[in-house]
């Protein structure tokens, strides 16, 4: 299934990067670093879309930041993509912030634990938009093409899905690489998600945890096995991040990491 967005094709056998915080903690941070990633990926040859979360909702403790909302965060994110030329991306939780982030947003992801909310996915398809499904941490692969099945139903042709790790015991998770082959396999694009699939959900208590090093090493790995996308958070400062810190990729590693994978796909994919 090959579909074209914003000038990236996928299924061209050429993989996106979604890159960008966990949250949008203000406007100047996002301006900060979307400015700073497309000058990056600018000079990586990496096609890319920009990535911030305007609702943090399921956080693991009720005092924890949740973000602009999303009136306030579309905003931000239309204006990132019209000045930067740059497509976006956020999540949605409710069909009421599907309707908000359809006329902005160009990929409408759905949080792993909403990707089987039958009322939430046919208002992100009713958008026309590109959808990003996050595969279930409760959900075999196969168990997707239930998923997908429900957006064809409802007229929708452009999404994907993302493998973000399987819980495995408690507050910590194991990505099957195999997952991969098996979700495109029947003829879903896939994206892998690297830095939620180290997370240690809960694992510090009132906070999720995380083994953010690890990170790379299995973006190296799905990138070898072969994917359509790449989502990679990343700050400036993950010690000081509002959100995920444990699990983002420090900003100022990035471009070696983009150039690494870049490697990687072509000796794979030849």
């Amino acid at each position: 299934m090959a579909f074209t967005f914003h000038n990236i094709t996928v299924g061209a056998g050429q993989p996106f990067f979604i890159l960008g915080p966990c949250a949008l903690e203000s406007e100047a941070f996002a301006w900060k670093m979307a400015r700073a990633l497309k000058e990056i990926t600018n000079r990586t040859g990496s096609p890319f879309v920009f990535k911030a979360s305007f609702d943090k909702a399921n956080r693991t403790s009720v005092s924890s930041f949740r973000g602009p909302g999303p009136k306030e965060g579309c905003r931000i994110l239309s204006e990132i993509s019209k000045e930067l030329n740059v497509p976006v991306t956020t999540d949605i939780h409710t069909a009421e912030q599907a309707e908000i982030a359809g006329e902005y947003i160009d990929i409408l992801q759905i949080p792993a634990f909403l990707c089987r909310q039958t009322d939430l996915l046919e208002a992100a398809a009713k958008t026309g938009r590109v959808i990003n499904i996050k595969k279930g941490q409760f959900l075999a692969p196969w168990d997707t093409v239930n998923i997908a099945d429900k957006m064809r139903s409802f007229g929708c042709e452009t999404f994907l899905i993302t493998e973000r790790g399987t819980t495995f015991g408690y507050n910590n998770l194991v990505a099957d690489m195999r997952s991969l082959y098996w979700i495109r396999k029947e003829g879903i694009p896939v994206i892998f998600d690297a830095t939620h699939s180290v997370q240690r959900p809960g694992g510090n208590g009132g906070t999720t945890g995380g083994d953010g090093e690890l990170a790379p090493v299995l973006a190296r790995a799905a990138i070898a096995t072969g994917v359509d996308a790449l989502f990679m958070e990343t700050h400036s400062n993950p010690a000081e991040a509002f959100s995920d810190g444990p699990n983002q990729i420090p900003l100022p590693d990035m471009e070696a990491l983009l150039i690494k994978l870049q490697a990687i796909h072509n000796a794979a994919h030849a």
